[in-house]
């Protein structure tokens, strides 16, 4: 009989729940808003809401409301991680993503603040993702299907903080990925970051700073 697969999803519920509670939220937080500045004499933006003709002052405070409830939620939903484990492959899946990495060369998983990494044998970052799912559901996961899991990255005193000018690194990718993590543009570093990972470098984040590893 074949090993069956083992999967470890984010609650449907859970997204359903983000693109009907955020939208509500966006809206009636702006609609509070308005309510307070109707009460205190405050200026800014939100005024200009107020001076238009009721009740299209509320119809549009609720629309800007409901569309930035949306986005929020449109990036909740992309980090709704699906964990697929086979007996030749760990699948990770979210909106727009899919990672797939050989189960034989995975030696570690391990969670990295709000991230699942998955570490090669020898120190080689695999994979990284955003990852919101049980702890203990995928320790039992992983456990199950044979890969070992840590509470956290074993490599972290190995860890150097990267600043311009450095001898032999790779220095115009660390400088354009610091770039990219300045201006929020996560698909620029996160492809910077599979670069520097094939030049034999594993990197981690801490408030838009970068710090540096070689893998062996």
């Amino acid at each position: 009989m074949l090993e069956q697969e083992t999967t470890v999803p984010t609650p449907w519920w859970a997204r359903v729940l983000a693109w009907l509670l955020l939208p509500v939220a966006g809206a009636a937080l702006l609609w509070g808003i308005l309510w307070v500045i109707d009460r205190l004499p405050f200026g800014g933006p939100f005024n200009l809401i107020r001076r238009l003709p009721e009740p299209w002052d509320v119809v549009v405070a609720l629309g800007i409301g409901l569309i930035l409830g949306l986005i929020f939620a449109a990036l909740v939903d992309a980090e709704s991680l699906t964990v697929r484990i086979t007996p030749t492959e760990v699948v990770l899946t979210r909106p727009g993503h899919r990672r797939t990495v050989p189960k034989g060369e995975i030696a570690l998983a391990f969670p990295d603040r709000d991230q699942l990494v998955l570490l090669g044998r020898t120190g080689r970052e695999l994979a990284r993702e955003p990852s919101h799912l049980s702890k203990q559901r995928l320790i039992t996961a992983f456990g199950a299907r044979g890969v070992a899991w840590a509470e956290q990255d074993p490599y972290l005193d190995a860890y150097r903080r990267w600043v311009p000018g450095l001898p032999d690194l790779p220095d115009a990718v660390f400088t354009a990925r610091q770039k990219a993590l300045s201006s929020g543009d996560d698909d620029d570093a996160r492809e910077l970051r599979e670069e520097l990972g094939r030049l034999g470098y594993v990197v981690r984040d801490e408030k838009k700073r970068q710090y540096w590893r070689r893998a062996s």
